[in-house]
Formats: structure tokens, sequence, C-alpha cells
């Protein structure tokens, strides 16, 4: 059997090499040290497991290297704390002190803390990828994160008042930018997803989810007799409601209606938002490109499905297993919550430990059923062609500062 050319795709190119048991290890041992630790062990946890993904995945016979450090991540969070304190203790000073100017510098901070957290996702990516290593050449990002925060901020609004239909042209246009600023070497990369293409595919999607409350509005606007809502408003006093439930009979039924329509977009969502992860996972490999060298993904919804079937399985057996072993708990609760203040400072300690050792549980569920399922569904799922194009790349490309990844962290808007 002849071997592929450049151009051919060579399906199997990605392998997992991981098990899902060792990284059951890794997070329940991460887990605890979190505990025993007040947090300060995620820096290592971290760095655990990106090593573990990144090691344990083949890339044409080669496995990727990350080269980041735990002591990186806590010196960026901790730059990322130093600035970060002054900013909010000037809004909590405006807010209490300037009265109506405090109120609107509390929405411009919010504002300002919303495109510092997409200047962080950028820098934080630049981060990643200087300590991402492959074939001993590390990967690197240029371009300027003040820039994507702009594009990111106005790309949100436009996503915001269509209702979310600019969204797929959001995540082409952002990820046109990040691609054609990211490096492989000195082999540069771009992006050939369509937006267009992604928007078709999940118009029926947004469709089901917005139809109900679509719906919803215009049986309000049709039932409601506008007139005399406007008069029992215009009359003020303690009966307003009582005149206006007078004036519309109907708006008992339409609000309930509205409810019911409310509930069905919830539950449609969740239905399908697996489905529009599949896709959009699906969609944005498919695009990924370093000069000659292209990948197409092969991956199936059904599969992205059975990890979130996984994870409600794992989510239920640990829930009962806590609810059981929380009977003692909420029985020595009972028993010291009469006894003073320092029998209410005890129930409340143990309630705050039962609510963190919950919060960990489902966390560490989520992380080794979906997140992994995704990370190696998406790598496993991938076909490669122009592999050639690697073979000649020159390294290029220092390591960033980890300040991104802490601002990231800080702002919680951080990723893999």
């Amino acid at each position: 059997m002849s071997s592929p050319t450049a151009n051919e795709p060579t399906a199997g190119g990605v392998r997992f090499l991981g098990t899902r048991r060792d990284y059951w290890r890794l997070l329940s041992r991460g887990a605890v040290l979190l505990i025993l630790t007040l947090g300060i062990y995620r820096f290592w946890l971290t760095t655990d497991v990106r090593r573990f993904l990144w090691g344990n995945t083949e890339i044409a016979g080669e496995t990727l290297e990350y080269a980041g450090t735990p002591l990186e991540l806590l010196i960026g969070f901790l730059a990322a704390i130093a600035i970060l304190i002054p900013v909010y203790a000037g809004f909590f000073v405006a807010a209490l002190e300037l009265g109506p100017i405090g109120e609107i510098s509390g929405l411009a901070g919010f504002a300002a803390l919303f495109v510092l957290g997409q200047y962080a996702i950028y820098r934080a990516r630049r981060y990643r990828l200087t300590r991402t290593i492959y074939r001993g050449l590390r990967f690197h990002q240029e371009g300027s994160a003040w820039g994507y925060a702009l594009r990111a901020i106005a790309w949100w609004i436009a996503t915001v008042f269509t209702l979310g239909l600019a969204y797929p042209f959001q995540l082409a246009s952002l990820e046109r930018y990040k691609m054609r600023h990211t490096y492989y070497g000195d082999l540069a990369g771009h992006f050939a997803g369509s937006g267009f293409g992604l928007f078709f595919r999940g118009l029926p999607m947004w469709i089901l989810v917005v139809a109900p409350v679509a719906l919803a509005v215009g049986a309000f606007v049709e039932a409601v007799d506008w007139t005399a809502l406007g008069d029992a408003l215009s009359q003020g006093g303690d009966d307003v409601m009582a005149r206006i439930e007078g004036g519309n009979p109907a708006l008992g039924n339409v609000i309930v209606f509205a409810m019911l329509m409310g509930g069905t977009t919830v539950s449609t969502a969740a239905l399908l938002y697996p489905a529009f992860q599949a896709l959009v996972l699906r969609w944005w490999t498919s695009g990924l490109r370093f000069g000659a060298f292209e990948t197409r993904s092969k991956l199936r919804t059904a599969q992205v499905y059975g990890a979130y079937m996984r994870f409600l399985w794992w989510a239920l057996v640990f829930s009962i297993g806590l609810a059981i072993a929380s009977l003692p708990a909420l029985f020595v609760i009972g028993l010291v919550s009469d006894r003073g203040t320092g029998g209410e400072i005890a129930a409340t300690l143990t309630a705050l430990a039962g609510y963190v050792i919950a919060a960990l549980g489902y966390s560490t569920i989520y992380r080794a059923t979906v997140m992994l399922s995704l990370w190696q569904l998406g790598m496993e799922s991938l076909q490669l062609s122009g592999l050639s194009a690697l073979d000649t790349v020159q390294a290029r490309g220092r390591a960033s500062s980890p300040l991104g990844e802490g601002l990231a962290d800080a702002l919680n808007v951080g990723g893999y």
C-alpha cells in the first residue's frame, strides 16, 4: 500500500494516549489538595492537567509538550491581583462617594472589566502557545491584545442586538484575527472557517430556542389592552395592579403561557447545547491552517452527547453518595446550632465545607467526563493533510509573560 502524499488526508494522524483512569486520579488528588491548601494548589493542578493533555496528544507520531510551570501561573496571578485591587477599590469608592456619577462609574467599571477580560483572553492564549512545543519548536502569537479586545467588544454588542444571530460571524472574525497572528516556528497560521457556514448550520437550533419566546411576546402584545394599561399606570395609587388586572382579564393566562414558553426555551437550549458545541468544535477544528498543513474534523454529534450523558450519570452517583454522607453532618449541625455563637459558627463552617466539597466534586466530574472527552474526541476526529509543510519550519518566538494568564484567571475567563 502506498503512503499518502502531502495533499492527501491522513486518517488517524492524531491519537490521544492517556487513560481516563489516570486523569480521574490526577483530578481527584488535585481536588483534595485544593481543599488542604485553601485553593493555592490550583496552579499546580492546572499545570498537571495541561501536561497530561498535551503530553498524551500525539500528532503524526510526535507528542505535544507543555513547558509552563506552576510558579509562573502563581506569579502571573499575584501580578494580576496587584493590578485589579486598586481598580476594584476605585470603582467601590466612586460608587459610595459620587452619588449618581458613582452609579455611572459602576457601569463604566463593569464595561472596563469586560474589555480587560477580552484583553486577558488574548494574552492568556499567547502564554499557552509559547509554552506549547511540537517537534522541539514552540508556537507563538503576535498581534495586539487591545486590538483583539476592541474587536471582541464590537462583536459582542452586535451579537446582543441581533439576539445571537451575529455570533457565528463573531467567532469567525475573532478566530481569523487570532490565527493570522499565530505561528508554529516561522510558519504562519490562518483560519479558513466561514461565518456563513456556521450560521446556516446553527440557524435551525436558534429558531427552536427563540421561537417559544417569540410566541410569548406575540401573545402578550395581542392580549394586553394597552389603553387600559396606560390609564391604570397614569392614575397611580396603591391599587395599580388591581386596575391593570381588571382592564386586562386575559393577562393572567398570558403570564402563565409566557412562563411555560420560557421554560420551553431553557429546556430546548439545554438539550441542544451539546449539539451546538459539537457543531462549533467541528467547524473550528476544520478551519485551522498552518501554510499547506490543514485539518478536517469528522466529529460526530452523538459522541458529544455521550460525554454529557456520562457526566449526568456520575453526577447522579456523586449526588446520592453526597446525600448519604451528609446525613451525619446535618445531624451534628442540628445539635450544635442551638448552642450559642460557637454552635452557629460550627454549623456555618460545616455547611461551608459541604458546599466546597460539592462544588469541587461536580467540577472534577465535569472535567473528567465532558472536558476530557471533548479534548480526546476533538483530537482523534481530525484528519490531517500537508504534513510535509512542517518539515522545513525554523525556530522562532520566545516565551511570553504569564501576566495575561493571571488576569484571565483572576477575571474568571481562563481556559485550558
